[in-house]
């Protein structure tokens, strides 16, 4: 017996030496955060268009954080509770325990037994203190496991303490490091000139692309299979997955290869809109530019000319849906005029007056049918991934060879991939046409005008040797005009030896190029193996001094969440 009170006092000292704990595991929680932080220092690489995600994500990590210090406070007064509860138990039985050590002490048990007793009481009471003894030893055995547990406890709390706090460092870390580098991407915009600024406006676009009654032809010259084919060897061109869209809503060419594939009406709109469309009373007239008072379901719709009428009869209903949900809800409810071009949707009255059969079925057969509570934007392209519905492939997914999954890879869509290089009308605001002017050269670039880019991306990283930024122009502005808000933009652009002198290691040969990007369809990262070593820059650093400096109309049309790919042959 001796032998177990000193085993309890042994045990209960060094219970009572520090006990803190915690009942649950929290290990897979804070891995989970530390795999966000992981995640983060990625879109900290990527550019200023990801702040308000990279701001989220922030705090969507400290707000876990806080709320597993929140649980851990509460182990950590459970644990007390528990430390009490032991606590007395432990001074209960080592009352029990000196008391009947004192007994034996005094004089042996059988002889206060038998002297007091007859045999039937002695037998009682041996049954009793057993039954006593047996209950003291289960006592023992469960605080000896329970404090042994809330050891365990202890040495499992102050493990995720420590975790916590350096996941907590790390996110403060991060979130500096997002601090400076918005203040230093801030920087670099307010450094431009106002003809750069211009110019990357122009260049960027607005213009939302629509397939039309008639498709795009496509520009074989703008293809990766022209650039191959047709490109000098040690060439470079960059090529877009779409363009000119906002990436919202329905991809038309998608809805086409879904049609193709079986899909029903309904169900292309769920995909593209989350939403199946319900029935409507949509009679009455709705007011159109130049147009006056239409009939709105048997003369306006009939003039939509957003889709070939030669395409699935599936797709053209859901043009005919998404088209009539965005007239009906942001025009003809609200008793407002609706332009007739893609900056609404685009309509032709002679369309209207001599439907094609195929488009009157489909507005016929959707009569009346809307989507409820969405907004229904569409584009021709939306190059593989959709803000509101994200990877537009046959697995919903961007992982490996996704290209090939893509919905508007597989209805051939001339512009999903693509090298754009011909003059945009209007100054960024108009139309893009396979016929406009190219100013008399490809959409490829020579090693050289490659290594000009890079060298202009040097020298505005650091120009201590005092160059003239403002003059970080297009080479060819005098020659190939661009124009902002119709106004030329003229300026002094250095020359490709002129600004190669501004850098005291030019770069002259470039032998490779990689592009990297995120699962939200963005590049992230780009990556020049040259002469001078690697070069590596945001997606987003990229686009902005390609679409200062690169000649003739070479651009990177998009204007937010730009995604490009760079080939070299």
């Amino acid at each position: 017996m001796k032998w177990r009170y000193l085993l309890v006092v042994v045990i209960a000292f060094s219970f009572f030496a520090g006990l803190v704990s915690a009942e649950v595991d929290c290990g897979e929680d804070t891995s989970c955060i530390q795999k966000q932080i992981d995640e983060l220092n990625v879109l900290l690489n990527t550019n200023k268009g990801e702040a308000s995600k990279i701001q989220a994500k922030l705090k969507s990590i400290q707000s876990q954080i806080s709320v597993a210090v929140t649980k851990l406070k509460i182990t950590e007064a459970n644990i007390k509770d528990r430390s009490e509860k032991v606590s007395t138990q432990y001074l209960i039985l080592s009352v029990k325990i000196r008391e009947m050590y004192m007994r034996l002490r005094s004089q042996p048990l059988w002889i206060s037994l038998f002297s007091s007793m007859n045999m039937g009481e002695v037998r009682r009471e041996l049954a009793y203190r057993q039954e006593s003894n047996e209950a003291d030893k289960q006592m023992i055995v469960s605080l000896v496991t329970e404090i042994g547990k809330l050891e365990a406890d202890k040495k499992a709390l102050e493990k995720q303490k420590i975790q916590l706090a350096k996941l907590q460092a790390d996110l403060d870390a991060q979130n500096a490091s997002f601090q400076a580098t918005i203040k230093n991407l801030s920087s670099q915009i307010a450094t431009l000139t106002a003809q750069q600024q211009a110019i990357i406006s122009a260049r960027s676009g607005s213009y939302i692309t629509g397939v039309g009654s008639v498709p795009v032809s496509g520009d074989y010259d703008a293809t990766i299979a022209g650039f191959k084919e047709k490109a000098p060897p040690g060439s470079f061109a960059v090529f877009t997955f779409g363009a000119f869209t906002h990436r919202n809503g329905m991809s038309q060419y998608g809805a086409k290869a879904r049609a193709e594939d079986g899909q029903k009406y309904t169900t292309i709109l769920k995909e593209y809109y989350g939403k199946e469309p319900v029935q409507k009373d949509t009679g009455g007239d709705i007011k159109v530019v130049e147009n006056g008072s239409l009939n709105f379901e048997e003369k306006y719709l009939y003039g939509i000319a957003e889709m070939p009428d030669t395409w699935h009869k599936e797709a053209l209903k859901a043009q005919a849906v998404a088209a009539r949900t965005f007239a009906y809800k942001n025009y003809k409810t609200q008793n407002k005029e609706i332009c007739t071009d893609e900056y609404c949707q685009a309509f032709s009255l002679s369309k209207a007056n001599n439907p094609p059969q195929a488009w009157k079925e489909a507005v016929q057969e959707t009569r009346g049918m809307i989507l409820e509570d969405i907004s229904t934007q569409y584009s021709a392209i939306a190059g593989g991934y959709l803000n509101t519905s994200g990877w537009d492939t046959t697995d919903k997914s961007g992982d490996g060879s996704w290209t090939s999954r893509a919905w508007e890879s597989k209805a051939n869509s001339p512009w999903f991939y693509k090298a754009w290089y011909r003059e945009v009308k209007t100054s960024g605001t108009g139309r893009y046409s396979d016929s406009n002017s190219d100013c008399g050269r490809k959409p490829w670039l020579s090693q050289e005008e490659m290594s000009d880019i890079l060298n202009t991306y040097i020298v505005r990283k650091d120009n201590s040797k005092g160059a003239d930024t403002s003059r970080l122009l297009p080479v060819t502005l005098n020659n190939c005009y661009l124009y902002k808000g119709g106004v030329r933009i003229t300026g002094n652009p250095y020359s490709m030896t002129e600004l190669a002198s501004f850098t005291n290691n030019p770069v002259t040969k470039v032998n490779s190029v990689t592009t990297r990007n995120n699962n939200n369809g963005q590049t992230t990262e780009v990556f020049f193996e040259t002469n001078r070593g690697t070069i590596s820059m945001s997606g987003a650093e990229f686009k902005e001094v390609f679409n200062i400096r690169a000649p003739g109309y070479l651009a990177i049309h998009q204007s937010s969440y730009s995604f490009f790919n760079i080939e070299k042959k």
